[in-house]
């Protein structure tokens, strides 16, 4: 049997970008993009077409949908993936459902339901999600048919409401998507609409697409990445990974994605990421930024930065804000830039404007 294949975290970076479409722009729309087999997450609004912005020369032109899906956030996805989702995010039992849903808010007989929790509150989009319907609505119809036990007092607005999580993580399979253009959160029926799945399927494809596009990982950043823990996870699992030691460490990649790890060669390039990016979901957080201070500038407990990709490396942060209809983008950079690198940044900042629909940007922080 031959040893595992031995990379660095540079080897791994350099794989990742282009796995995530990072090293050249797709001359085209973003619906063949791989980074939505696992959907492009969107928070804050509006930071999926600032990704899709990052991989592509044409604009994103209104065929993706907007769904709550991995761990309730939400997503940008193919509609024609999204039945498919619905049955790969199915919880993978009871113990598993208690566990995506767990909230202090809920009764301890809320984790008794299991399953029957996700069921109930699908049934129950089915039900009342026919038309636009404004989220509040949906969120009141909804708690009135759930278990009482999956609902609580809410003594700021004085009515019993369902757990934010069991609600959000289960809209999909409830056959649920949002309006991407609507003002405040309007939900709609998704086309096509997922059915209520009767048991988990496909969950194995959707890790394999996971290490495909954030590979190699852990069996432990998958489950985190899905919301779930390895134990749950270890059925799905699939079971003709290849083995990769990361600097020590073991990981697995999908067979056929090897030789594309020891190949990938060093990249060279600025991007603009929004604080959401696909780049970013990886759940072994030290690979893409290991100095832990820096990594705590990139991932805060409120209001993450978007951050610099400078050659394949995270190499600072940056942050906008709209200022008399023109975006102000103030860069914070971890390393000294040449002149050449300030002029792709500012060139990457035009890219950040167009996608939040303004003219033009004006950088700050690179002096």
């Amino acid at each position: 049997m031959s040893s595992a294949p031995k990379v660095g975290r540079g080897q791994v970076l350099a794989y990742r970008r282009i796995a995530n479409a990072l090293h050249e722009r797709l001359d085209g729309g973003p619906d063949t993009l791989g980074v939505l087999d696992l959907g492009v997450p969107n928070v804050p609004a509006g930071a999926a077409r600032q990704a899709l912005a990052a991989r592509c020369t044409r604009p994103l032109d209104g065929d993706l949908a907007l769904a709550w899906s991995t761990r309730g956030a939400l997503h940008l996805h193919r509609p024609a993936d999204l039945p498919a989702l619905a049955a790969a995010l199915w919880p993978l039992g009871d113990t598993d459902a208690a566990a995506r849903f767990a909230t202090g808010q809920l009764p301890p007989e809320a984790g008794k339901l299991g399953v029957e929790a996700f069921r109930a509150t699908a049934a129950a989009f089915q039900a009342v999600v026919r038309a636009p319907s404004a989220k509040g609505d949906v969120s009141r119809a909804v708690s009135a048919q759930v278990p009482a036990e999956l609902t609580y007092d809410c003594r700021p607005c004085g009515a019993r409401h369902i757990s934010g999580g069991l609600f959000q993580q289960a809209g999909l399979a409830g056959g649920v998507a949002l309006d991407e253009d609507a003002a405040k959160t309007v939900l709609v029926p998704a086309h096509p609409r997922p059915s209520i799945p009767d048991f988990p399927f496909g969950t194995a494809g959707f890790v394999r697409a996971y290490l495909r596009l954030l590979g190699p990982a852990t069996p432990g950043d998958a489950a985190k990445y899905i919301g779930t823990t390895v134990g749950a996870l270890r059925p799905a699992w699939p079971g003709d990974l290849a083995e990769v030691s990361v600097d020590g460490r073991k990981a697995w990649l999908p067979p056929e994605d090897v030789d594309a790890l020891l190949a990938a060669p060093p990249i060279r390039g600025v991007r603009l990421l929004p604080p959401s990016d696909p780049f970013l979901q990886a759940r072994d957080r030290s690979v893409l930024v290991p100095d832990k201070a820096q990594a705590k500038e990139v991932w805060r407990i409120l209001g993450n930065p978007g951050v610099l990709l400078l050659d394949g490396e995270i190499s600072g942060t940056w942050r906008a804000r709209l200022v008399r209809s023109r975006l102000e983008l103030t860069v914070t950079p971890w390393l000294p830039l040449t002149a050449a690198t300030r002029r792709c940044v500012d060139s990457e900042a035009q890219t950040v404007a167009a996608a939040r629909g303004l003219d033009s940007a004006d950088v700050k922080g690179l002096d």
